[in-house]
């Protein structure tokens, strides 16, 4: 199983799917990264040799943020939009969607799965009450 960043790439799948397993690698540039290490996107991820998985890794390190660094400098932007109390800071304190989408409908699961259609709290009519 081969080890990149910290990450365990899956053996049985194709190496092109099994880079998006990193965080911040999605399948664009998983498969743009394949093209630059000139690596075939069918090879299997058990079928790569030391010396294609440390092109791998030697890319990834020098020209992608990837794992922990993507992930401090992501909250490291929310930090500083709620420091500056801006809106989208402030949908964030909330725990709300910031992109402009509605909420009156949707987003039950932010404010988490809140049901306030009538006869949502009631017991069926056959029990006692």
């Amino acid at each position: 199983m081969p080890r990149i960043s910290g990450v365990n790439i899956p053996d049985d799948k194709r190496i092109v799917i099994g880079l998006t397993s990193i965080y911040g690698v999605g399948k664009n540039s998983s498969e743009k990264i394949l093209k630059s290490a000139n690596i075939e996107v069918d090879t299997r991820a058990k079928d790569l040799s030391e010396q294609e998985i440390n092109t791998l890794r030697g890319i990834l390190e020098k020209s992608y943020k990837i794992e922990g660094d993507l992930r401090q400098e992501t909250l490291l932007n929310i930090k500083r939009l709620k420091e500056i109390a801006s809106y989208r800071g402030s949908r964030h304190v909330k725990n709300l969607p910031c992109h402009g989408q509605r909420t009156k409908t949707n987003s039950r699961t932010v404010r988490g799965n809140v049901r306030r259609t009538a006869g949502s709290g009631r017991k069926p009519s056959s029990q006692k009450t």
